[in-house]
């Protein structure tokens, strides 16, 4: 008899993005290992992104269970609809550049919606998984956040149960970046504080997705922390060649803080300096991408060879990411940053494409990177260095010898991370 796990998530396809895609495929792998997942999700969410061909990778013999949720963006769009789900999505303008209809919403859902927007989902869902649990001799529950409020969730049916808990922190919760944005009272932050601790301290494992939030989560919590980052998947997308021009593409979002100015400025100078780089060069943004980061990159010069696509498909990114000559990867240069390993990266490892990645200095995903021999990584003052590597990887573009030889990619499958995830499940 397999072990039944009932997961917790807001994401959940028809979403689209990254967020949706690590749950999707633990549920698709679980029963492998004789564990049987029941999902639980929204019947009625406000998804920012939508993304239908994911709904073909869930399985007819896997139990869903929805109930209605009631969110905040959908008042907040009768005023403005298109900063409503901007900001909704992680979109958030510069503090100097934010209208007083954006500031308002940012205060208000900095400090009335704690820990987020999805908290209403919290009372009903106890009450509802309560009964539902029990009649199902269900032992053990998963909550997977963001949204943290799903943590919050998980810590009343534990008290309430008694029940296994396994809290999975696909980003950090306090030191998230986006929180300074919020425009949060000192009240609000020491809220914030008090539900994670609660949370950490609650759980009867912590699951990560990297190094640096685990050794947070140790200065916060006794409890035992794993690491289970995400991973690849195989596909039978295929595409018939390479781009002819010399493209850089990123896919995902590109947000206000995410602005790397100075590849920005690097590629300018190619530009003006080398005329055979500049009939070649193309920079494709596929995801969304603020104005910001458009303004910034049309002041360098670079307006002629922009593209931007927009949202696309999973299977599109795909093709996106096969047929570019290079894959940009973006972090804010920040502290709280380190930990960010971004859902995009393990496609990019087995995508055939080298990696051109610009973070802060001692990030996990810098680690990810040289061990699997997939690209390059740069802090944000290594201008010159970057400037030498990029010229040296359209050298290559041109002598038609710009390949990866990826090693060491195994340990990051989506088998292989659902194995250990279900060596957890069957350890507690």
């Amino acid at each position: 008899m397999k072990n039944k796990v009932l997961i917790i998530t807001y994401y959940w396809p028809p979403a689209g993005g990254p967020g949706v895609q690590r749950w999707l495929k633990f549920v698709k792998y679980l029963p492998e290992f004789d564990i049987e997942p029941i999902v639980y999700c929204p019947e009625n969410p406000n998804y920012p992104i939508m993304d239908e061909s994911l709904v073909n990778e869930i399985s007819d013999t896997i139990t869903i269970i929805r109930q209605p949720i009631s969110e905040p963006y959908g008042l907040a769009s009768l005023f403005s609809k298109g900063k409503s789900k901007k900001i909704s999505s992680g979109v958030i303008p510069k503090a100097k550049k934010q209208s007083l209809i954006e500031k308002t919403m940012l205060y208000v859902r900095g400090n009335f919606f704690i820990p987020d927007a999805r908290k209403n989902w919290i009372k009903p869902s106890v009450s509802f998984l309560s009964d539902y649990i029990q009649k199902h001799h269900i032992e053990t529950i998963i909550t997977t956040g963001p949204p943290h409020s799903l943590h919050l969730i998980g810590l009343q049916l534990k008290a309430r149960l008694g029940i296994k808990w396994f809290a999975d922190f696909r980003d950090p919760w306090t030191t998230i970046g986006y929180h300074k944005d919020l425009k949060l009272t000192n009240s609000s932050k020491a809220k914030h504080i008090d539900l994670e601790q609660n949370v950490l301290n609650a759980a009867d494992e912590i699951i990560v997705t990297s190094n640096h939030t685990k050794n947070e989560f140790q200065t916060k919590t006794n409890q035992p922390i794993s690491v289970i980052t995400n991973g690849y998947d195989s596909h039978s997308v295929r595409v018939e060649g390479k781009d002819e021009h010399f493209t850089l593409s990123h896919i995902g979002s590109l947000l206000s803080e995410r602005n790397p100015v100075v590849l920005w400025e690097t590629l300018s100078e190619l530009i003006k300096e080398n005329e055979a780089f500049s009939e070649a060069f193309k920079l494709q943004l596929i995801g969304v991408v603020s104005d910001d980061v458009i303004e910034s990159i049309h002041n360098n010069g670079l307006k002629n060879h922009l593209e931007v696509v927009g949202y696309v498909s999973h299977d599109e990114a795909l093709q996106f990411q096969m047929k570019s000559q290079l894959l940009l990867l973006i972090e804010i240069d920040s502290e709280d940053t380190k930990a960010i390993i971004a859902a995009k990266v393990f496609e990019y490892l087995i995508s055939e494409t080298p990696i051109l990645a610009i973070g802060p200095e001692d990030a996990d995903v810098e680690q990810i990177i040289k061990s699997t021999n997939t690209g390059t990584y740069f802090n944000y003052k290594q201008k010159a260095e970057l400037k030498s590597q990029l010229l040296n990887y359209f050298e290559a573009f041109q002598s038609n010898t710009l390949k990866v030889n990826a090693i060491g990619l195994q340990p990051y499958s989506r088998k292989a991370l659902t194995e250990k995830l279900a060596g957890l499940l069957n350890r507690v």
